[in-house]
């Protein structure tokens, strides 16, 4: 996409923010571009996930009025504003964004974006990233004591998710081992966190969040039930400031791991089980482990109680069982 493509489509966003009818004829004259080309970057906007309508003799509309990610208004809710917020519109993904700043930027330090073409989850699934739907948001942090430092951390992430949730009045959250977040049974939020770094060196965390605000009708494609924040509150939600409130729910949850490790927030993890006492299956490589899941330890890993005794697990895929 060109640069200025890239200008055009973003006045074309902010002036159908509003939620109302704009015409081609009106929105060519304001751009100094032509009906046509107004017609193209519309289709395009619609490709990134954002659904406008048209309407012959009225013009374009979005199906929602939009509030768009602003870095004053972040910045104004922030408990550390200096925090540095690299805002974009468009990005492959907002954690290679970060990958590209290590080293310049400090622990804390967020990339946001409006829409992802690359967004990506666990094991590289991909990550749907429609336009101003969800979160997409990318923290950096330097573990300075290496590896040995990070036991549980994509546990640490969920529970500063659920926490900020909570606070929402939304309720009945749940974290799903190892780094899903659910509301009454269905995904709300993932957690995808990249490492780099040598061993016995310093280790660079870039952690991912994806959080559904407002899922379009394509998001119908979503191989599982899925749930958003406007669906649990019933109503508008102002991204901004629930952006800030998860970068700080963030960065205190992620000082104080970083400080006395994962144990000190074991018992906020609990509190939000989401399998704990469930018949689960765990697919570990090539096996299939069968039993009941039982919390996790001091470093974050799965406790399942099997017909040969509690196992414990450091990764893998978990499901819920159906009780017979």
């Amino acid at each position: 996409m060109s640069a200025r493509g890239e200008q055009v489509r973003s006045e074309i966003i902010h002036i159908l923010a509003d939620g109302a009818f704009h015409s081609g004829q009106q929105l060519g004259e304001r751009l100094a571009i032509s009906r046509v080309a107004i017609a193209k970057h519309v289709a395009t906007l619609a490709q990134l996930g954002l659904e406008v309508h048209s309407l012959t003799g009225k013009g374009y509309r979005l199906a929602h009025p939009l509030t768009l990610l602003d870095e004053q208004h972040i910045k104004h809710h922030l408990h550390r504003p200096d925090t540095p917020l690299n805002l974009h519109h468009v990005v492959g993904s907002t954690n290679d964004i970060i990958k590209q700043q290590i080293g310049h930027w400090p622990s804390g330090a967020v990339c946001l974006a409006e829409a992802q073409t690359a967004g990506r989850g666990r094991q590289g699934k991909s990550w749907l990233s429609p336009f101003a739907s969800s979160l997409y948001l990318s923290m950096y942090w330097n573990f300075t004591l290496g590896y040995q430092q990070i036991s549980g951390l994509s546990l640490v992430v969920g529970v500063a998710i659920a926490s900020t949730l909570k606070r929402l009045n939304i309720n009945n959250v749940g974290l799903k081992w190892p780094n899903d977040v659910y509301v009454n049974g269905k995904k709300i939020a993932g957690v995808l966190v990249e490492l780099e770094g040598q061993v016995g060196g310093e280790c660079h965390a870039i952690i991912g969040t994806g959080l559904n605000i407002r899922l379009p009708q394509q998001a119908e494609q979503i191989d599982q039930p899925w749930t958003d924040v406007a669906n649990e509150l019933s109503g508008e939600v102002d991204r901004n400031q629930l952006c800030a409130n998860l970068i700080n729910e963030l960065q205190r949850c992620l000082t104080d791991f970083e400080a006395r490790g994962f144990t000190p927030l074991l018992e906020q993890w609990r509190a939000f089980d989401y399998l704990a006492d469930q018949p689960v299956s765990l697919l570990a490589g090539q096996q299939v482990i069968e039993g009941v899941a039982r919390g996790v330890n001091n470093q974050g890993a799965l406790l399942i109680d099997t017909p040969s005794g509690q196992r414990t697990f450091y990764g893998g895929e978990v499901s819920v069982r159906r009780r017979t």
